[in-house]
């Protein structure tokens, strides 16, 4: 997300009313979660595991809950609780505001149609020759490009399911990014696609989505991609070009899936996958050796009385 102009070190140090390292005058631009940060960002760390990634990432300038060593150019601020600093900053910058109208003021392009009962937010752009049916929601922030289909009761931008555990209760990490949804792209009756929480949610050009799927915050779904019904992709996943995935698959967070890879239906995948292979099962693994399980334990009865006679 950007900050909409430039801004220093020590002028974000002085709104968060925590100290700072480094030089006063370093120059931020833009504030992002870790994984998709950039030269000019602001991210946070409050967690061991990961301070020396925060550290020695793209990020300019990095919130943290301990005392350390400035990395060369980088600036830090020091913050009793990183998270809640960074929610702050979001807020601060980019606050959420409700639509007064039904449809706000939005660009159209020639040729689309847009059923009466669509919702349409703040900082909306649909491109050419859309058809939006009737009861979608196109929140706050989204872009649709050209000739893309949405159908009914469909939301787009929603927030991110992204929460930190206090122990008494769960803060939201909050939303504030945006959706895009490149050109020719179908999306079918009651899906849900969350906005990024910093970044972009990107659905890619040319690609088809069934009925009932979910699509987690700053998830980046490449090009000509076919996603069955019931399909569940989380946060922070990248889905490379020409990818099926059948019905009912989930896909956990921080994942990448390569090019070209099919996911059979009701597979449950947990780790990154190399593209060009077909894959099954839960936990998944590739097709021709899941199979070939499931072979075997089927023979299993018949193995068991075999041993059991000798």
């Amino acid at each position: 997300m950007k900050l909409g102009k430039t801004y220093t070190l020590s002028a974000i140090a002085a709104l968060l009313d925590y100290p700072f390292k480094g030089n006063e005058n370093l120059l931020v631009t833009g504030i992002n979660e870790i994984h998709r940060v950039e030269d000019g960002d602001i991210v946070f760390v409050d967690h061991p595991k990961y301070y020396d990634k925060a550290l020695n990432c793209s990020a300019s300038v990095v919130l943290i809950n301990k005392e350390v060593e400035v990395p060369e150019g980088k600036g830090i601020i020091i913050c009793d609780d990183p998270f809640r600093s960074f929610n702050f900053i979001l807020n601060y910058f980019n606050p959420y505001t409700f639509s007064e109208e039904q449809q706000e003021p939005a660009e159209i392009g020639t040729g689309t149609k847009i059923h009466p009962s669509v919702t349409i937010g703040k900082n909306v752009k649909i491109g050419k020759n859309c058809l939006i049916f009737p009861n979608v929601s196109v929140l706050n922030d989204v872009t649709i490009e050209d000739n893309v289909i949405v159908q009914s009761g469909t939301i787009l931008g929603s927030f991110g399911f992204y929460y930190k555990n206090r122990g008494t209760h769960f803060d939201r990490l909050n939303s504030n990014g945006s959706v895009l949804i490149e050109k020719n792209v179908e999306i079918g009756a009651n899906c849900t696609i969350d906005k990024g929480v910093t970044a972009i949610t990107t659905i890619g050009e040319g690609t088809k989505i069934d009925n009932l799927v979910q699509i987690g915050h700053d998830t980046i779904l490449g090009k000509k991609c076919l996603i069955a019904a019931q399909v569940g992709i989380a946060g922070c996943v990248e889905i490379g070009n020409e990818v099926t995935i059948w019905g009912q698959v989930g896909i956990a967070s921080g994942i990448y899936i390569g090019d070209k890879t099919t996911l059979y239906a009701q597979s449950g995948v947990g780790k990154t996958l190399e593209g060009n292979k077909t894959y099954f099962g839960s936990p998944v693994d590739e097709s021709k050796v899941k199979f070939k399980e499931m072979a075997m334990v089927k023979r299993l009865p018949e193995l068991f009385s075999k041993f059991n006679k000798e």
